[in-house]
């Protein structure tokens, strides 16, 4: 069954002067404007199209390439603003709507906005909300192994940190002290699974740690203490930026080998710094 919204492998049944008409079941023949018909193409030929509604609400198939489809996320610019809401360029001949419903805040030309594609179920026309967490998933356990890559896109700020889409399909959040340089709203990140939580929800980090991570950084730090005449002005709560500035780790593998330290009696851990332990201590 043919998708709205999305590519479709259909066949060619024939030709006019306007364009190719390939077989688009159970919605009849879908039109290909003549100016995305290829001279190669022959009846019968399967030809991969996007389908969606033109601005009369005709089914329609073209070779453009979308920025964005049906049932995914993307990074869209507000090209205009209508009585009817707002449009995204996405890459096609025709704008993408964002009814004013569907739109998180009043959106404004040339504001960049995360949307989310969908098909409505009374028009059939394409169409987008920035309405995002209603869309995403929850992850079952087991479904990532621990550390294992994923695409994540920034879509809000919080106390926490950051939520971010995980695959194109499930909630996540990279915490605030996760955190070593600007993030910034739309931004497409590499990412590791830290943790799905009981809630579903994933929890991801901007780079990989482990155990061996954090033993190696202690025996760094430990040496940087000693450079230091025996103290360092850095704490739980230090900026994480500054951290990743002078170590080049994050805040949480700073705060494990502080505390892997802290354990094995090397250092105090004083108000305003770490102080190297004295044997008289």
């Amino acid at each position: 069954m043919i998708q709205i919204g999305k590519y479709n492998m259909l066949p060619i049944v024939k030709f006019l002067d306007f364009g190719a008409f390939v077989s688009g079941e159970p919605f009849g023949e879908i039109l290909v404007p003549r100016k995305y018909v290829s001279p190669e193409w022959k009846v019968g030929d399967e030809i991969n199209v996007f389908v969606y509604t033109d601005s009369e609400d005709r089914l329609v198939a073209t070779t453009e390439q979308p920025l964005i489809q049906a049932g995914a996320f993307a990074i869209l610019r507000v090209s205009q603003c209508t009585q009817v809401g707002a449009f995204l360029a996405c890459g096609l001949s025709k704008d993408l709507l964002v009814p004013f419903r569907e739109q998180h805040h009043r959106l404004q030309v040339g504001e960049k906005v995360v949307a989310y594609a969908f098909v409505d179920p009374k028009s059939q026309r394409l169409v987008a909300t920035t309405k995002i967490e209603g869309r995403l998933r929850t992850a079952e356990q087991g479904l990532y192994k621990t550390k294992e890559r994923v695409k994540a896109i920034v879509y809000q700020k919080t106390d926490l940190g950051y939520k971010v889409i995980v695959d194109q399909r499930y909630q996540g959040l990279i915490y605030a002290d996760e955190v070593f340089s600007d993030i910034r709203y739309g931004d497409k990140l590499d990412a590791f699974v830290e943790q799905i939580r009981p809630d579903g929800k994933i929890d991801v980090v901007l780079y990989k740690t482990g155990y061996n991570k954090v033993v190696d950084f202690s025996v760094q730090l430990l040496e940087y203490i000693k450079s230091n005449s025996g103290y360092v002005p850095f704490t739980d709560k230090t900026d994480p930026d500054r951290i990743y500035r002078v170590f080049g780790v994050s805040k949480k593998t700073f705060k494990k080998a502080v505390g892997d330290l802290y354990k094995k009696e090397l250092v105090l851990l004083e108000a305003d710094g770490i102080r190297l332990k004295n044997k008289k201590d």
